[in-house]
This record gives C-alpha cells, sequence and structure tokens, in this order.
C-alpha cells in the first residue's frame, strides 16, 4: 500500500502527517507548519486561557498520535510526521499580536530553531524515544521561537 494511502486511509496517520501535509515530498515540516497556520489563526480568536489549553491538550494527544504512528510504520519520527510541528508553531505563536508580519515572523523563528536543533534541543532529540520524543523536540523548539518573538513584540512596543 502506497504511503499516501495509508496516511489517508487511518485517522491515526492522517493527523500525525499534519491533515496529508506530511506527505509533501520535500521539506513535509515546513510544509506541516504551514498547514498548521490556518488552525494557528482560529485557534488566535480563543481567549489566552483556552489558547494554551489547546496546545496543551494537542500535545497530550501528539504524544500518543505521533508515536502511534510511528510504531504502526515501523519508522522512529517519519519525516512526514508533522503533528509535533503544529504542536511547535502553536507554541511559538501564542499571546503573538495579530497581523501577517508576526504569523511570518512566528513561522521562520519556529522552522530555524525546529531545523537548527541548538543545544538542548538536540540533545534531548536525541536521547528521548517515542511519542514524547517526537513531539519534544518541537515544543524545545516552540518555546524558543516564543521567546524570541515576544522579545521582538517587546522591541516593537
Amino acid at each position: 500500500m502506497s504511503l499516501a494511502r495509508t496516511v489517508f486511509s487511518s485517522p491515526v496517520h492522517w493527523l500525525a502527517f499534519g491533515l496529508g501535509s506530511g506527505l509533501a515530498p520535500h521539506a513535509p515540516g515546513t510544509f506541516g507548519t504551514l498547514a498548521a497556520i490556518p488552525l494557528y489563526l482560529m485557534l488566535a480568536l480563543l481567549p489566552l486561557w483556552a489558547y494554551v489549553a489547546v496546545v496543551a491538550l494537542a500535545f497530550g494527544i501528539g504524544v500518543w498520535l505521533c508515536g502511534e504512528s510511528s510504531r504502526r510504520l515501523g519508522v522512529h519520527d517519519h519525516g512526514g510526521i508533522v503533528w509535533d510541528e503544529f504542536v511547535g508553531f502553536w507554541i511559538t505563536m501564542t499571546a503573538a499580536p495579530a497581523g501577517g508580519f508576526w504569523v511570518m515572523t512566528g513561522f521562520m523563528l519556529f522552522r530555524v530553531f525546529d531545523i537548527w536543533k541548538p543545544w538542548p534541543i538536540r540533545w534531548f532529540d536525541r536521547r528521548v524515544a517515542g511519542g514524547l520524543g517526537i513531539m519534544l523536540d518541537d515544543v524545545l523548539a516552540g518555546l524558543a521561537g516564543w521567546v524570541l518573538l515576544q522579545g521582538l513584540v517587546w522591541l516593537a512596543g
């Protein structure tokens, strides 16, 4: 069975592959993050406490979801699994001001940290297994992006 057929025939894979965005043949993490933007725009309408609660729930679900998809595929952290990019980007965008500039800036900051994986992100990425390991490096990249984004917001204020 082709990977696309597998992804679109299983809710676990479909969600883990970011509603199918992780099937992009090149840079699936970038495409996954792009797919997270429309959902972010809807989440951004929520009060901050609800936004944080949804992101925390998405993280919890993601630990199981990414681990289960990985297990079923027989590949640890398959490149197409991008639910972790969704959550990491949403973390970067927590309490971000409205506007395309801030979305683009948050997108770039998150992708830089997710790709670069500076210490301690790389350390956790190499040492934590399973669904938690898949999620954790993106959560840390999201937090690093959030710190810088909030710093830019403060400087712009």
